[in-house]
């Protein structure tokens, strides 16, 4: 249940993974009730809850460049968290409140150790957060952590495995929002696959539901999700299948449409750009795109950002004397 101390850094295999989001996908019963307590003669103050829930909402609700200094406050809300799940002396309710706090703090860390790297690690978190997803009867939140890992393997270069994580997930994923995400990943994931019908029937899907209204409140999960998102990732999923100019196009509308608050999306979305100069043959625009991306990078301390800039070398190796190449090469080298 420890989500934080006694997490195991050990490789996940692709079947045991696919094992998972399938039961989660089957659900053979409703999801049963959860288990009243023995009798405890200290049970747990309702105050403490509220604080944890204030810190969390404190040190989560934070611009993405605060929020990559926090994350020794975050793990260690999440202990806390743990810890009292694990002692299992407090009642229905406040269950669920420890629940929802372990699902949103473990999903925190688990990117925090994504863009380190740390990529066992960051698969254990968001399979915790999983659980208690679980335990809470929460389907769009689980599914988000479907989408985690679908995502986590599309970095890895799996998108076959990426593929089948977001199609369990969808088959449960309730909220228009939360779908609409889930099948623009799922775009990306098929366009790495060379599979255009597959791409553009999910895209299509995803800007539908985009605009689908909903009574409900949009997911925690997905509720930084935008147009700008849906736009850029559209474009990246067509740059894939070899679109370059519609793809260049639709990454540069979504770029502007970022909020200046999401600087380490911004830094990703500018790594995109500078592909996209490149399959168009503007080596010089490619540069200064991703030269941006990796001063950015450097100055918030965003590992993930950087190894994007890295992967464009062989790109730019074809163009050894074009403005800017040279420097960006030694950088990204060093």
């Amino acid at each position: 249940m420890d989500h934080s101390r006694r997490v195991v850094v050990s490789a996940i295999s692709t079947t045991a993974l696919l094992t998972l989001a399938g039961t989660w996908a089957q659900p053979s019963h409703p999801t049963a009730p959860l288990p009243k307590p023995p009798h405890a003669t200290n049970p747990i103050d309702g105050d403490e809850i509220d604080r944890l829930e204030q810190a969390t909402a404190l040190f989560t609700n934070r611009a993405t460049e605060n929020r990559m200094r926090t994350v020794a406050v975050l793990e260690a809300l999440l202990q806390s968290v743990t810890d009292l799940l694990d002692e299992r002396r407090h009642g229905p309710r406040d269950t669920a409140r420890l629940h929802t706090l372990a699902a949103k703090l473990a999903s925190e860390v688990g990117w925090h150790r994504f863009d380190l790297g740390r990529h066992a690690e960051a698969a254990r978190y968001w399979i915790g957060g999983l659980h208690s997803t679980h335990e809470l009867g929460d389907i769009d939140a689980g599914a988000g952590l479907l989408s985690d890992l679908a995502y986590q393997a599309s970095w890895r270069s799996r998108p076959h495995t990426a593929a089948d994580l977001l199609r369990r997930a969808l088959s449960r994923a309730r909220h228009p929002a939360a779908q609409s995400l889930l099948q623009l990943r799922l775009a990306r994931a098929v366009a790495a696959l060379g599979d255009r019908t597959g791409t553009l029937r999910a895209l299509t899907a995803a800007e539908e539901l985009a605009s689908v209204p909903a009574a409900d409140p949009v997911p925690g999960f997905c509720s930084w999700y935008s147009t700008a998102d849906l736009a850029v990732d559209s474009g990246q999923a067509l740059l894939d299948l070899g679109d370059t100019r519609r793809a260049h196009q639709l990454i540069r509308e979504g770029q502007a449409e970022l909020p200046a608050a999401r600087i380490k999306t911004y830094g990703v979305f500018q790594t995109y750009q500078a592909r996209s100069y490149l399959e168009l043959g503007e080596p010089e625009q490619a540069a200064a795109a991703a030269t941006e991306a990796l001063d950015l990078a450097l100055r918030i301390g965003a590992p993930r950002c950087v190894e994007l800039v890295r992967e464009l070398s062989p790109r730019f190796e074809k163009f050894p004397t074009a403005e800017g190449v040279p420097e960006l090469l030694a950088r990204a080298a060093a």
